[in-house]
Order: C-alpha cells, then structure tokens, then sequence
C-alpha cells in the first residue's frame, strides 16, 4: 500500500507523505471554501494507508464517508480534469461515537482519568478554586476513592468540606466558598449534558485504533453537532484524548505511517481563554506527541486561532480562500502567505484571496523533511458521499458495528460515592448506637434516683439516699466497697430472698 495521500494537483501533483504525516497540520480557510471536503479527502487518505483517523463531525456533513459517493457531474469533472487513475466510489470503514448516546456508541470517561487540570477548564475554575480542585484530587488517591462520575466528584467535595479544618493544615486553606464553587460548577456542567461524559464503560486507547478486514483504518467520527453547543465540553473532551495519547502510546519516532490521525475541527475553541498553564500543556503535547506517531491536524477558519509557536509546528499545510474585508483579515492573509515556502511562479499573498471553492494552497514536507514550494491546486474529490446520511443508514453502521452492545448499558460500580455513604451510613449508626447508650443511661438513673429518695427535693429521705450514694460511690474500688454495693443494690434491686 502506497504511504501517501493525494491531495489535489496543480501544475504538479500535490502529496502527504505518509512518513512526514506525524509532523502535523493545518487547513484553514473561510467559511464555504471547501475545508470539509478536504478534510474528508486526507482522512480517506489516512484510512487508504492503513492508519485510524479520529475527527469530530460538527454539521453532521462528515457522516458520508461511511456511504459510497454518488456518480455526480461535479465529481466526475473533477476526475477527469485531475487524471484520477483507477477512481472508484466507496465507503471508508468508519465507527461513530456520541457523548449523547444518540448518533453514535456512547463516549465516555471517568473524572480521574479527565484529572484536576482539564476538570478545572472544564469547570472554569479560577487558579484558587482549582487549588482545591487539586486538594480533592490528592485526598482521593490517598485514601482510594475511585472517581467515575459526577456524583463521585460531587460526594468527594461534601467530604472535602466536611474535613476542611484537617485538610487546611496539611494541604492549604480550603475554604467553604472555593468548596461552593466548584459544586455550583458541577451542577451546570451536569445540566449542560456533562453528566453524560462521565462513567463507565470508558473509551479506551484500543478502541480506537483499530483496522478493518482490509487493512483500512478505522475512521472514529465523533458526532459533535449537539457538543459544539457546549464549547468548553467540547474542547476539553478533545484535549483530553490528545493527552491520552501522549501519555499512554509508546515511542514509534518516524514510521512508515502515524499510528492514528486526529482532526481537531474549530480549533479556535481549544486556545480561546485557556490559561496559559494549559496553552504551554498544548504546544508541548503536540510537539512531542509526534515521536508517539500520532499526527494532529487542526481545522480553522483563521490561521491567527492557532498560537503562534503551535503554528510554527505543523508541517503540512492546506490553505483555502480567505477573504481581506478587515485589518484582523489582512493580517491573517500576510501570516498565511509568510508560513509557506515561497514559490517564484506564485504570489503567495494575492493568490490566497483569489482561490476558488476546492482550490487551496498547498505545501507539505518533502521525504527529507523540507517544505516543498508553495503550489495551487485543485483539490482532490473524496471516494465518499459528500454530505449528510439518513437516520436508517446511520442505524444500519451502528448496528453493523463490532462495538455494539459494549456501550450501550453504563454501568454504575462501587466508587467514591458509595464508599463515603457506607462511611458517612455508619458514623451516623454509631452516633446513634452512642446516643442510645446515654439515653439508657440516663434512664436507668433516674429509676435509681426515684427507688434510692422517693421524696422531694431537700425530703429526709431524699438526703439519706444521696448521702448511701455518695458513700457507696467514694466505697468503690475496695475489697470492703465491692461487698457494700453487693449487699446494698442487691437487697434494693434484688427483692425478697
């Protein structure tokens, strides 16, 4: 299997090597350019090669890839005009994932594996929040509280609170109102649909590298549409498998292709008001993550969404029309042009606003790891339906699939929740078994008091049995006491020989 994707051709034909596909990417443009249509090319591509693609389906267009494309005059001129040997229609192998459940196998994660600083994003928690956040986080691991869901999170906060005293002394002040917030953040996070993230069965790494019966990548189409409604879940679901990757994947360097391609679309919303602590999190994962053989290729309408020393990364680069109405417009058009290498047949700068729907600008990294020269090309036409599918053809792959059924029924096993009400059930058993005790006590006491006085207050009788008391008590302890109190409370208590 040839290690390359054809992305379009111009004067020359334009490709991604399979081998520099590692070194990242970017396809930017305005909106209507044709981004999607590209995108939908590289991950056939990738899926061609062997290698799984993860990408999150916002408008519900990339759902096509898993049907053949249709025999449209478009296309076929696009073909034809592009020379497009042995062209044939078909569908990519593709598994679709769902947050919700509803388009596709549920895609969940527990919070300990989220951990305190993408949960504290996600919460939009200030730095003295998500020093308690933090605290929590640490007391879980230290006395084995398996963090799955929110109301494990949300019942570990109660105990938080509950020990604030204790944990301030060791850990830092932790204080109610820091405590308050991040309950309250809990609470919307789980009425934005957040609940539904959390729990179990997780996502693993496995599930998503996987390759069909030919040897094509499997294509993981996250359904986002209703995602993309909560910006920062989004975001933050997706960084959080970047990191996942990072983490778990072991060393590959450069092979002959990435072990997964993920397509981050609006990538704005990764770098828009995140704290600089997690921006410095992100330009390091990507540049390290390429040694894991991961690629990581972000979609954006404006090349200036992306951090300038992120930017300064990826090296494969498709460049779709953008337009100049404004000063922030012009600039973007002077970074876009300044990032390709320059070719002397093009104007790098004038071209950019003058492309057409699926024409782009492209430069990628030659087999010695060089840019090649900037070229305008028309992009190449996706095998697969270009477009949205019905909901019986989306049944049919989600049934079809070789995960259905492993999903679908969460389960709900012991965790922090349930080990601090087992904790928090038997310190209130105890407290009451204590109180029952001095109630018994006190009960007994009187009965005492009333066979010992009998009388009123300051009666004779009442003082003669305080003074037996009293003399019997100060007896206790003595061989000579111990037989008082045997002959004494026995003749009272015991009744008649």
């Amino acid at each position: 299997m040839e290690h390359a994707v054809l992305i379009g051709a111009g004067e020359t034909e334009s490709h991604l090597l399979g081998r520099m596909a590692n070194r990242h990417g970017l396809v930017a443009g305005a909106t209507g350019t044709g981004k999607t249509v590209t995108l939908q090319t590289l991950a056939e591509g990738f899926s061609r090669m062997g290698t799984p693609v993860f990408l999150a389906d916002i408008k519900g267009d990339l759902a096509g890839l898993s049907q053949p494309g249709e025999d449209k005059p478009r296309i076929r001129e696009r073909v034809e005009k592009l020379k497009l040997e042995g062209f044939t229609q078909e569908a990519a192998p593709v598994v679709f994932w769902d947050v919700y459940g509803e388009l596709g196998h549920p895609l969940r994660t527990t919070i300990s594996e989220m951990g305190p600083q993408l949960l504290a994003r996600l919460l939009n928690l200030n730095e003295t929040q998500s020093g308690v956040l933090n605290i929590a986080f640490r007391l879980a691991d230290e006395q084995g509280l398996l963090l799955l869901d929110i109301k494990d999170m949300r019942a570990l906060m109660r105990h938080v609170a509950e020990n604030a005293r204790e944990l301030t002394a060791t850990y830092g002040n932790v204080s109610s109102a820091s405590v308050g917030a991040i309950q309250r953040a809990l609470l919307t996070l789980e009425e934005a649909g957040g609940d539904h993230l959390f729990g179990e069965p997780a996502i693993t790494l496995d599930d998503l590298l996987q390759t069909d019966a030919r040897g094509r990548g499997i294509i993981n189409v996250l359904a986002a549409e209703r995602l993309y409604h909560s910006p920062r879940l989004y975001a933050t679901l997706l960084l959080w498998l970047l990191a996942e990757l990072f983490e778990q994947l072991p060393e590959v360097g450069d092979p002959d292709h990435p072990k997964l391609v993920f397509f981050f679309d609006e990538a704005h919303l990764l770098f828009d008001d995140a704290p600089k602590v997690l921006l410095d999190t992100i330009e390091r994962v990507v540049r390290l993550i390429r040694s894991k053989g991961v690629g990581v290729y972000f979609i954006t309408q404006n090349p200036l969404d992306v951090p300038l020393p992120v930017l300064g990364q990826l090296g494969n680069r498709v460049q779709h029309a953008l337009r100049a109405f404004t000063p922030r417009d012009q600039k973007a058009v002077r970074v876009a042009a300044d990032t390709f290498r320059p070719n002397p047949g093009l104007d790098t700068e004038q071209a950019i606003t003058q492309l057409g729907v699926g024409e782009a600008l492209v430069s990628c990294l030659d087999a010695k790891g060089t840019p090649t020269p900037v070229e305008r090309v028309l992009v190449a036409p996706p095998r697969s339906r270009i477009g949205p599918i019905t909901p019986e053809e989306r049944q049919m792959i989600l049934r079809g699939s070789a995960l259905y059924g492993v999903f679908e029924k969460e389960i709900d096993r012991e965790s922090a929740y349930e080990i601090l009400k087992q904790r928090a059930d038997a310190i209130a058993a105890e407290t009451a078994e204590q109180a029952r005790h001095r109630e018994s006590a006190e009960q007994g006491g009187g009965m005492l008091d009333g066979l010992l006085g009998g009388g009123g207050k300051g009666s004779r009788s009442s003082s003669v049995g305080e003074a037996l008391v009293k003399s019997t008590v100060r007896a206790i302890g003595s061989s000579l006491g111990r037989q008082i109190v045997r002959g004494v409370l026995g003749a009272i208590l015991g009744g008649r020989r």
